[in-house]
């Protein structure tokens, strides 16, 4: 699977998050394609960045760094580390949640 955007690591981290905890990819529902962050998508695409309605919360966008496994948005955004291999996550991504995710929507 493809990684776009300025990586510096296999895990998916880029120039811009980098820590430890920083091993998440997001398909971005737009292009399809998966970024690292937002930042990588602005600086890589042309378009403006699409969020992913709730009612698609269910499709495998996020993708692990480092197992390549891959969870739906709910899944995601219900847990703090990867289900398959127990890597933690960035908790301070929540944060940036309305970058990529409706979450002003009910979700279905």
């Amino acid at each position: 699977m493809q990684i776009h955007g300025q990586t510096v690591d296999a895990q998916t981290r880029c120039v811009h998050y980098r820590s430890a905890l920083d091993v998440v990819a997001i398909k971005f529902f737009c292009c399809g394609r998966f970024y690292p962050c937002h930042q990588c998508h602005s600086d890589g695409e042309t378009h403006v960045a699409r969020l992913w309605p709730p009612d698609r919360w269910g499709e495998h966008a996020i993708l692990c760094g480092v197992c390549r496994g891959t969870l739906s948005i709910a899944d995601y955004r219900a847990v703090t580390a990867c289900p398959a291999c127990g890597s933690a996550f960035n908790d301070g991504c929540r944060a940036h949640a309305h970058l990529y995710f409706d979450v002003q929507a009910t979700p279905a």
